[in-house]
């Protein structure tokens, strides 16, 4: 990890994840969490005031960063909220299978380097008829906009921290066994088209 990864990326992606209309969007899809749950890239803690905490029994999080671990704990403690942190990737949850009510999972979906694996290890976690809450930002469904992202994802990626304009994130929920209940999909106003493009639902663990 170098520097620009350690010191600055973390703020750039806090500031820039924590945008109003990113905002609006975490609040459509957090205050629907219960029971057991788990969120796959808790980042900087962002989504934490907008669970509703009365509904939830266990609540874990796993984060690769420590650096983005350790904002989110502050974050964690501010709001009263009790989470086992675990400092690992996706691919790989160290954690038993048909554990979690739902699986909550933001603007995360476009970095983790091997996603179906990711997906299906959120499958695992998941008990029979959980939930995977979603809000993604991903393909463009204009021509024009999509070649733009397939242009430029390799810069793009290289200075977000690996995240990816292109992927197609109804396709990859599909791909990994999940069935998908409820989709929408929008561009984020005031936000570039290339980076705005955004879905969000719910998807099923069929029993």
């Amino acid at each position: 990890m170098n520097l620009y990864e350690k010191y600055v990326l973390p703020k750039v992606l806090n500031c820039t994840c924590g945008s109003k209309p990113i905002k609006l969007q975490r609040e459509k899809i957090i205050p629907l969490a219960q029971g057991k749950i788990l969120e796959i890239g808790i980042g900087s803690g962002l989504n934490i005031p907008f669970y509703n905490k009365a509904v939830i029994e266990e609540f874990h999080a796993l984060e690769p960063s420590r650096e983005l671990c350790n904002m989110a704990r502050k974050v964690a403690d501010n709001e009263g909220v009790d989470i086992k942190f675990y400092e690992c990737n996706a691919e790989n949850i160290p954690l038993p299978d048909n554990f979690f009510d739902n699986v909550i999972i933001t603007y995360t979906m476009c970095t983790i380097p091997e996603v179906i694996k990711a997906n299906k290890e959120i499958l695992r976690v998941l008990k029979p008829n959980g939930k995977l809450l979603f809000c993604e930002h991903g393909l463009s469904p204009e021509q024009k906009v999509a070649k733009w992202q397939s242009r430029i994802n390799f810069i793009w990626g290289k200075i977000a921290g690996g995240c990816n304009l292109n992927r197609d994130i109804p396709k990859l929920i599909r791909a990994s066994g999940f069935e998908i209940l409820d989709l929408e999909e929008m561009y984020l106003p005031n936000t570039p088209k290339i980076a705005g493009y955004n879905y969000w639902g719910t998807a099923l663990k069929k029993s």
